[in-house]
């Protein structure tokens, strides 16, 4: 009778956001086979195991830690709370929209992820059950809030490894423990065996084609997030860090309003916050094609530069300027960069030892020419250009096709680094290659390939920016068109998010463009 009056009083004081919370900590979460409803709320149902996973992806904004109004039950010391995400597999009902579920008290997973016939489960220590779709497809987040005495101090990755691993002598463990977060690419094949690459540089090998199988279990790590992280269109996406938060842009085409602006904490989840050219502001000189806007800090303000059409049918590069990254923009009354026989697009901006740079790309492939990408000094303003263009690489590898464009230069290591797209954005050939120098002028040494192609859910992944994310570690942002809707009518190429490895001081995305459950940045 106590446990039925107190359900119903935190339902009158807890926001309904909270309640699945509510639900969980009183024992109703839909992790096992048994189906439960949450008592007084608004018909949500806990998730049956063997149910299908809704559309969509990424960490939901459903359960959450539990707020102020169940904490006034709690002593002083927090109590120890345990919030379980679960990956992309996870199989849920539509009425538990969410992606993670809060338990009471410490839980925790040993790594073990069971095939029970088409699909596989988690036995967690307080006895939920979540079930996967697919075979070892387990992968689970714990992170921990309160008084949680066995709760690790930083990230760490569990590594579990299938029945068919061919372990080392002396390992007699089925996983390994890992500090840090951990990704894993695509199983393949090698003679009659299989392999897995992880992002820390090992390769488990598994006895039989196709056999790689592991799950991941991340501890402390923030929870998990999928791709796309901007679902719908959004070509050529640029970001910045503006000090408080991740600032993006993205190719806008036709639209009316020119170069949508979104904003996020964490590089995953973003909100639309207007335009960088809404339609009253576009210079008189920009007719259409408004492509690949960069926002970037440069002389005490900051300064969009952008593609567009000019009067003349040439596509030009502007420049827009304002005091905050998310405007208003005030757009120059012409072009910052205009060639009356050349074409030019996709600007971007470094700073290197005091000294901003423009870089963009000829469009040479528009005329059967080659396409240099330039780099040239620019004002204290970011305004207007200075000195004379130094070219910084041209199409020259076969992987390149036709074309290189989308340059974005970083500084990483003692070393400047020239992210860059090649061949046709339309299909699978296009993809994200980098060249290497020690001064942002060049020479550049070019990787020896592209270092992220077509594969798994997503074709013709390309045009990116490269930050560093709230956890210190290099992301990349960019876009790609899904599977079974490539450059057709309606189509639209989506925002991706993966994180940057750095091997031998050359970047590397291991299982990128990814589709599985990441760790958060």
């Amino acid at each position: 009778m106590i446990r039925v009056l107190l359900v119903r009083w935190l339902q009158l004081r807890v926001p309904m956001r909270a309640r699945v919370t509510m639900a969980v900590l009183f024992g109703l979460c839909g992790c096992g086979p048994q189906a439960a409803t949450m008592p007084g709320s608004d018909g949500a149902v806990a998730a049956e195991a063997g149910t299908s996973a809704p559309d969509g992806g990424g960490l939901s904004d459903g359960a959450s830690a539990p707020d102020g109004a169940v904490g006034d039950l709690a002593s002083a010391a927090a109590p120890c709370t345990t919030r379980v995400t679960y990956g992309e597999g996870w199989i849920h009902g539509a009425q538990h929209p969410a992606q993670d579920d809060v338990a009471s008290g410490e839980v925790t997973w040993d790594g073990t992820c069971v095939d029970d016939g088409a699909n596989s489960y988690a036995l967690l220590s307080n006895g939920w059950k979540p079930y996967f779709s697919g075979h070892s497809a387990c992968v689970i987040a714990l992170d921990y809030a309160g008084e949680c005495a066995g709760a690790p101090k930083s990230c760490t990755t569990r590594v579990s490894y299938g029945a068919a691993w061919l372990s080392p002598p002396n390992h007699p463990a089925k996983y390994d423990d890992v500090a840090g977060k951990l990704v894993a690419g695509a199983c393949e094949n090698s003679g009659a065996d299989s392999f897995v690459a992880l992002s820390n540089g090992w390769t488990p090998y598994f006895t039989g084609a196709s056999a790689c199988a592991i799950s991941l279990e991340y501890t402390g790590c923030g929870g998990l997030y999928a791709n796309p992280v901007i679902p719908q269109g959004c070509a050529d996406p640029g970001v910045l860090h503006d000090g408080k938060q991740y600032v993006l842009s993205c190719t806008s085409g036709g639209a009316a309003n020119a170069f949508p602006i979104y904003t996020s904490s964490d590089l995953i989840t973003w909100k639309s916050a207007g335009h960088i050219l809404p339609s009253a502001s576009k210079p008189a000189w920009a007719t259409g094609d408004f492509w690949a806007p960069e926002i970037h800090a440069v002389g005490g303000h900051y300064v969009a530069y952008f593609s567009a059409r000019n009067t003349d049918g040439k596509l030009s590069i502007g420049a827009a300027s304002s005091t905050s990254a998310l405007g208003p923009f005030v757009a120059l009354g012409h072009p910052l960069l205009h060639d009356a026989q050349m074409g030019l697009i996709d600007a971007s901006e470094i700073n290197a030892a005091g000294t901003a740079y423009l870089i963009w790309k000829e469009d040479g492939n528009a005329v059967g020419k080659p396409t240099p990408i330039h780099a040239q000094p620019l004002a204290s303003d970011g305004l207007s250009l200075v000195g004379s263009p130094s070219t910084l690489i041209t199409n020259d590898q076969a992987w390149e096709g036709p074309l290189v464009e989308g340059p974005f230069m970083i500084a990483h290591g003692g070393s400047y680094y020239l992210f860059y797209s090649g061949n046709s954005y339309g299909n699978a050939t296009y993809a994200v290659g980098v060249a290497r120098a020690s001064s942002p002028l060049g020479p550049f040494s070019k990787a020896a390939g592209p270092i992220v192609v077509t594969g798994g859910a997503w074709v013709g992944p390309g045009h990116c920016s490269v930050v560093d994310g709230p956890d210190g570690d290099t992301y990349m942002v960019y876009h790609a068109w899904p599977v079974g809707h490539v450059n057709g009518p309606g189509d639209v190429r989506v925002a991706l998010t993966d994180a940057v490895q750095w091997v031998s001081g050359w970047p590397a995305l291991v299982g990128a463009p990814s589709s599985e459950s990441r760790p958060l940045p």
